[in-house]
């Protein structure tokens, strides 16, 4: 569906917020979770992907598009949440959580931009958990909504990797009410 989309050239792209800037120690070939384990603003996204068993699955063939929280994004969660679903009895959860951040095709901001001017402002995408965001524009931004009405804004977009394309994005976003 996202890649019959694609085009070469749009007319917008994501704008990267000044507070973006994050330094990424990108490989040729490196795949999504070398690339979040590589990258020391990543660091609690790579940690949480391991404990959560996807290292494998995000290390896989793809192609994916990951929308990539900032360890200040998992930072913000409520107190004790984090810690919380890192423990093994609560991987479902995790994994549930972490898959709500991919989709499973390749994305880059300009397609992502066309697919929300071509509905109109509001494209809804399905994740690998099966559940549904939203992405609009706020300006030039894109914004990400999730199935509690939380958004999350991409800091910074098109980071490559060997097996899709990551966007850095400034929330954790949740499958359902927490």
């Amino acid at each position: 569906m996202l890649k019959s989309l694609l085009r070469s050239t749009a007319a917008a792209t994501l704008i990267v917020s000044a507070s973006a800037g994050l330094a990424f120690a990108q490989d040729e070939g490196q795949t999504i979770a070398e690339l979040a384990g590589a990258t020391e603003s990543l660091s609690t996204l790579a940690s949480a992907v391991e404990a959560a068993g996807l290292a494998e699955t995000l290390g896989g063939e793809g192609p994916y598009t990951v929308f990539a929280p900032t360890n200040e994004a998992f930072e913000a969660l409520p107190d004790g949440t984090l810690d919380t679903l890192l423990e093994e009895e609560n991987q479902a959860q995790l994994q549930g959580i972490l898959t709500y951040h991919v989709v499973e095709t390749e994305a880059t901001s300009d397609a992502v931009v066309q697919m929300i001017e071509d509905d109109g402002g509001e494209h809804p995408v399905t994740t690998v958990n099966g559940a549904e965001l939203t992405l609009s524009m706020d300006g030039e931004t894109v914004v990400i909504t999730d199935a509690a009405g939380n958004t999350a804004t991409v800091t910074q977009a098109d980071i490559e990797a060997s097996n899709g394309v990551v966007h850095v994005i400034d929330a954790v976003l949740m499958p359902e009410a927490m």
